[in-house]
């Protein structure tokens, strides 16, 4: 069922949450989480899919939040949904005027009691998450440097005001190649000597492999460019001979470890849905992301 609302309040918002819920034959669901997408019109619809498509693994009531023009009288508008292709509940806000500078006013009364609430920041995020009015509402706070003009600008930018909770969607499009590194230098008895990471100009996710890697085995790693936007390769170095992961194409790899035969394993890209569910599984601060950015702006102190 859905219902708008035009110059509403919060009150009339849950009354109308509730009334949808009984309606859709769901008078309690069990929901776990609060997910709040902090957007703009142009992003808002991919975003609510994409949260729509979360819901159905993270049960969770979505709130989107559309801060329009901050002038003139305060005005708030909202479309209720509950139970149409989604195992949640979602809001969505719009917001104008000079409430957009009490937007927090408007979310905290339509969380879900007694459950954590994340923070998704589909495009452009605020200059420090964690100081931002409805960035203080969450325990997990998720940027997106990718879909910024300056990617590797957007990152670094908001690392300098890393707060426990906050992670980049980057370090999540990471883990598949985390994983194989490790791997790899579990099945290697060498000492790693130094390495090499090979990725398209301008790409997050590789500042962060450089800095994870220099972080974690202590040596140089060497950056050099290629012409696609994507990580291409990764060479790591060791006594033994060299742990290559060389692309193949947009689904799959070379990976080759001193003393076994090369073999190509899958190495896709994920889609949103399924990066922001990864990092839903675990809701307390990252330590090795921390450890990594801080590693990540050495250079730039």
């Amino acid at each position: 069922m859905e219902i708008a609302l035009e110059k509403t309040n919060s009150a009339r918002i849950a009354r109308a949450l509730v009334k949808a819920r009984s309606a859709a034959g769901s008078p309690a669901m069990d929901m776990v989480l609060t997910l709040l997408v902090v957007t703009d019109d142009e992003n808002v619809g991919e975003a609510l899919r994409t949260a729509t498509t979360l819901s159905r693994e993270h049960p969770s009531r979505v709130i989107g939040v559309i801060l329009g023009d901050g002038r003139g009288a305060a005005q708030l508008n909202a479309k209720v949904r509950v139970g149409e292709s989604s195992s949640g509940e979602s809001i969505l806000l719009r917001i104008s005027g000079e409430l957009t500078r009490h937007a927090e006013s408007v979310v905290l009364p339509l969380l879900l009691p007694d459950s954590p609430v994340v923070v998704w920041w589909p495009g452009k995020p605020p200059a420090e998450p964690s100081s931002d009015a409805i960035g203080q509402l969450a325990r997990r706070r998720l940027t997106d440097a990718e879909a910024t003009s300056s990617p590797v600008r957007s990152l670094k930018s908001v690392a300098r005001a890393y707060s426990p909770g906050d992670t980049d969607l980057s370090w999540t499009r990471l883990t598949p190649w985390r994983a194989l590194l490790a791997a790899a230098l579990d099945q290697s008895p060498g000492t790693v000597t130094g390495g090499t990471v090979v990725a398209g100009s301008g790409n997050p996710a590789a500042t962060l492999l450089v800095a994870w890697l220099e972080s974690r085995l202590g040596v140089d790693i060497t950056t050099r460019r290629s012409d696609s936007a994507q990580i291409a390769s990764v060479v790591l170095n060791t006594s033994v001979g060299d742990v290559v992961i060389e692309r193949i194409d947009s689904g799959s790899c070379h990976f080759s470890v001193p003393g076994s035969s090369p073999r190509e394993v899958p190495l896709g890209a994920r889609s949103l849905a399924e990066l922001l569910a990864e990092d839903l599984r675990r809701l307390d601060a990252d330590e090795v992301y921390s450890e990594t950015i801080a590693h990540m702006l050495k250079d730039d102190a």
